[in-house]
């Protein structure tokens, strides 16, 4: 991905998220630059090997910004990171313009949660700029409301990542550039979000690296009935286990703490 390589399988990838956003749902968003790069660098004192920037929240309910806004938010924090850290950055959105001017900026990879529904030609952006292209498989066109059930939500996911990553590669991406996301919390029910986490192995028959992003999300409030700001022990049982099924990256908020249930469940699943 650019000039970094992942040796996928070896061990357990962390992916540090940094939102450039007032309306993050786990309450994280930085405000400056300065936080921004502190928070990052942080992070990968902490044990991430990649930073997620984003700047739109995609909380459910959340409203779309402008990719201008986007842009303002996004593309100074990106280039202020990179200035101080040597480490991947992935930028998360799904916009042509505010994911062009990423990769100008210096991101590595590009994290589409639409797949390419929306905008398919991040697809050739990343084909251009020899970028990682993570793809993940959102229900929110069919069920913004959460609430259509899917008969069998793993083969509904399979199903999408299949069509993504199929147009990824006709548009010039290679194969061992993609990564997918079966997209916890985006158009599932919350029965469904546990039972695709219980079903992840599944996904490695697709047969690219996958990735399991469960921090903080609302489905361990569902669980717990707790709070985002209490959910780590709930995020640290979501990452053992989605190590346990598979996973070679997670997205995290907690870098250090997970760094640890990292470390400890690739001793015990990879040796």
């Amino acid at each position: 991905m650019r000039s970094t390589q992942f040796a996928w399988g070896t061990r357990t990838f962390l992916m540090g998220i940094v939102n450039v956003s007032p309306d993050s749902f786990a309450g994280d968003g930085v405000h400056s630059m300065r936080e921004a790069v502190e928070l990052a660098s942080r992070m990968v004192k902490d044990g991430a090997d990649v930073i997620d920037v984003g700047g739109e929240s995609t909380r459910p309910g959340s409203a779309p910004i402008s990719a201008e806004e986007e842009e303002a938010r996004v593309i100074p924090a990106l280039i202020a990171i990179r200035r101080e850290l040597s480490v991947p950055l992935s930028v998360d959105t799904y916009k042509y313009d505010v994911a062009s001017k990423a990769l100008e900026a210096g991101a590595d990879i590009l994290n589409d949660i639409w797949g390419l529904k929306k905008e398919p030609r991040l697809a050739d952006l990343a084909a251009s700029y020899g970028a990682g292209l993570l793809l993940m498989s959102n229900q929110r066109d069919v069920s913004p409301a959460h609430d259509v059930e899917f008969d069998d939500i793993v083969q509904v996911v399979k199903d999408d990542l299949t069509r993504a990553t199929r147009e990824a590669v006709a548009r010039g991406v290679p194969a061992n550039r993609i990564i997918i996301d079966p997209g916890i919390g985006f158009g599932k029910t919350q029965p469904e979000n546990v039972e695709l986490m219980a079903r992840l192995r599944e996904l490695k028959a697709l047969e690219f690296p996958l990735l399991v992003g469960t921090s903080r999300k609302s489905v361990l409030g569902y669980l717990l009935d707790l709070p985002a700001s209490e959910r780590i022990e709930a995020t640290a049982a979501t990452v053992a286990l989605a190590i346990e099924r598979g996973a070679d990256i997670v997205r995290v908020h907690d870098v250090k703490e997970m760094w640890r249930v990292c470390r400890v469940a690739d001793a015990i699943v990879r040796g």
